[in-house]
């Protein structure tokens, strides 16, 4: 466990230990976050073993052979895959499993990585918010707006079809020379089990629906995860990956006490602090001053901490909730540790790319410069023009 891992958890039990946290507020955050965390562990605990039955490998292959030998489609067919990816089964599950996979298709049809990690590394962040599972920031929103009798999908469907057009135009600009020209592919790798791939196709068909419907999201993500995980026992009577494996309980542990060191410092003048640094208001500028605060602090201190912090000055306001997770969604692509994702996918790049033909981070903070702001600002400029 990392040192940072360590850190928090020692920080949220100095909260629950000194009473800095009530322990009736404690209770209480356990009953909001414990379905979080429920799913955090089934859908990671199912994109592992989506990646055992071969189906990422599959829908690479698809990818590559409907491009048809051309790089602009190569690269059209990965921005296809990374939303499906982070929209179905959560940023997060991109940047670690959708990464090695595309380094992998830029080998096979001789195409410059760059453009394509480049790629998967955005839309990781700017694809992650049309469904509450595309992000934890999302889970965290989704119940609020339902207590005040508010669709997520209905709220955040028209900014993230705008943030999702503004960052595929922006990277095709950006990477025009490198996904132009044509390629000759290489043959791919079959799939061990083509009924394995069948079934983790059609459960995460089933999956998606269910999270479309607005069904309880921990309960689908952890039947859809006991389902497949019993067909890879039959077919294959083992798991492959342990089980320990299939769960990073680091991370899960350290989100768990995030909560916690957040929810404290609320009680001790944090929301108050954040009322002033994203104001309350709903006009054009309020809502302006909202992004932006949102954007920075994701960039400063991490999405995740930064949403938990300015979430008192949204509760109950649709409006201000679409901005601020607009902000804290798209906005965190300058910093390293602006998301966890882009963690993520830098230490899949380093562990699968070739050496001489890697991102450097020059380039991603250089992308992040331009995507960030206009990703934010169209986002947010949709919201404002039809609240």
């Amino acid at each position: 466990m990392k040192a940072r891992h360590l850190l928090v958890i020692a920080a949220a039990t100095l909260v629950l230990a000194t009473g800095w946290l009530p322990l009736g507020d404690a209770l209480e955050l356990a009953r909001r976050t414990g379905p979080i965390l429920v799913f955090v562990v089934a859908i990671t605990a199912y994109s592992e073993l989506c990646a055992v039955c071969g189906l990422f490998d599959a829908a690479a292959g698809v990818a590559v052979r409907a491009a048809t030998g051309r790089r602009f489609l190569l690269w059209l067919a990965v921005a296809t895959l990374a939303t499906l990816c982070t929209v179905a089964l959560s940023l997060d599950t991109t940047a670690v499993l959708l990464t090695p996979v595309v380094l992998a298709m830029a080998r096979r049809t001789g195409s410059t990585a760059l453009p394509l990690a480049m790629t998967v590394l955005a839309l990781s962040n700017t694809a992650s918010l049309l469904l509450p599972v595309s992000n934890l920031t999302n889970l965290l929103a989704a119940p609020d707006l339902a207590r005040h009798g508010t669709r997520y999908v209905a709220v955040m469907a028209l900014p993230a079809v705008i943030v999702l057009a503004t960052t595929l135009l922006v990277l095709s600009l950006l990477h025009r020379r490198g996904i132009s020209g044509r390629f000759v592919s290489a043959p791919g790798p079959r799939p061990d089990d083509p009924v394995l791939v069948r079934i983790a196709a059609a459960v995460t068909t089933v999956m998606v629906a269910g999270f479309v419907a607005g069904q309880d999201y921990a309960l689908v993500a952890t039947a859809g995860t006991l389902a497949l995980g019993a067909a890879v026992l039959v077919r294959r009577r083992s798991l492959v990956v342990p089980v320990a494996d299939l769960v990073p309980w680091p991370m899960l542990i350290t989100v768990a006490g995030l909560f916690v060191v957040v929810a404290g410092a609320h009680e001790h003048g944090l929301a108050d602090l954040a009322s002033r640094i994203a104001g309350t208001g709903s006009g054009p500028v309020d809502l302006a001053q909202l992004a932006v605060a949102g954007a920075v602090s994701a960039n400063g201190i991490n999405n995740l901490p930064a949403f938990l912090a300015l979430s008192p000055v949204v509760l109950g306001d649709a409006v201000r909730t679409a901005v601020l997770l607009v902000a804290v969604n798209a906005g965190p692509l300058i910093t390293p540790w602006g998301s966890l994702a882009t963690l993520l996918w830098w230490r899949q790049v380093r562990r699968h790319g070739d050496p001489t033909d890697q991102p450097g981070w020059r380039q991603v903070v250089g992308q992040g410069l331009v995507l960030a702001p206009l990703a934010v600002g169209a986002g947010t400029l949709s919201i404002t023009l039809v609240r």
